[in-house]
């Protein structure tokens, strides 16, 4: 996380180390607790149970909400201020003191076949560049007990493409958003410039680099990794993956 007042797009640490910071919740207040229960709802019809890793679990919503539904869970993210903002969730003395991890997705701190379930939730993949996408990968399939499952919920490639805003703005409180958008590498990638502007004059500027996954993709990507599609959704409410579903949400059995 920048500093207050830090205009600067530059610097050597990765874009995701600059973006996740104390403010995300401010900007997306609508990722709150209420939605990540009925999500959790929804990917323990599809199989999420037992131990379970939150791999890029943020402040800790969807795995608070697992826990909730008997899951023994585990949340690793590398924002230190989200993993702080925790604190504040109701449940989290009961759910996730302790249970909470500082680390990175390509090397996490966990034995091999350590959790029945791995979920890696809205978009968290992608911000490796594609070898270091591969190597996350195999860490999830490393981390993933012979026969658990493991879900991947992302961008809908087709969807963010027919539906990219280029420019957009808003204001909320304590502060005003600006965000540009636009495709690259023949729309493999999508890049967002960020500018957000807090009451008093504090500027955090940043940009956003994420690879869109095709269904295929995903699936060559589990497959190589020793992961097998076993099925994919299009929003968490169980409808099919079309040019129209925001998300793709893709489940693998270890093989």
């Amino acid at each position: 996380m920048t500093g207050a007042g830090d205009r600067s797009r530059g610097g050597a640490e990765p874009w995701y180390e600059r973006a996740f910071g104390a403010d995300y919740r401010l900007v997306y207040p609508h990722r709150d607790l209420a939605a990540a229960r009925r999500e959790a709802a929804f990917l323990a019809r599809r199989g999420v149970r037992g131990r379970v890793l939150d791999l890029g679990c943020g402040f800790g919503r969807h795995a608070l909400a697992l826990a909730e539904l008997g899951c023994e869970v585990v949340g690793l993210d590398l924002s230190r201020e989200l993993l702080l903002a925790a604190r504040e969730l109701p449940g989290y003395e009961r759910y996730l003191r302790g249970r909470l991890v500082r680390g990175r997705a390509e090397r996490a701190p966990f034995r091999a076949g350590a959790f029945d379930s791995v979920v890696v939730l809205f978009s968290s993949f992608g911000y490796l560049g594609e070898e270091g996408d591969r190597r996350a990968m195999d860490e999830i399939a490393r981390l993933t007990r012979p026969g658990g499952l493991a879900v991947l919920d992302l961008m809908n490639p087709d969807h963010v493409r027919s539906h990219l805003v280029a420019e957009s703005s808003r204001r909320g409180p304590g502060f005003e958003l600006r965000e540009r958008r636009a495709l690259s590498e023949e729309g493999r990638r999508v890049v967002k410039e960020v500018e957000l502007q807090l009451n008093g004059g504090a500027v955090r500027c940043w940009r956003e680099d994420v690879r869109l996954y095709s269904l295929d993709e995903i699936a060559r990507l589990f497959q190589g990794s020793g992961l097998s599609l076993e099925g994919a959704d299009g929003e968490f409410d169980g409808r099919g993956i079309s040019a129209q579903s925001p998300r793709l949400i893709a489940r693998a059995r270890r093989e």
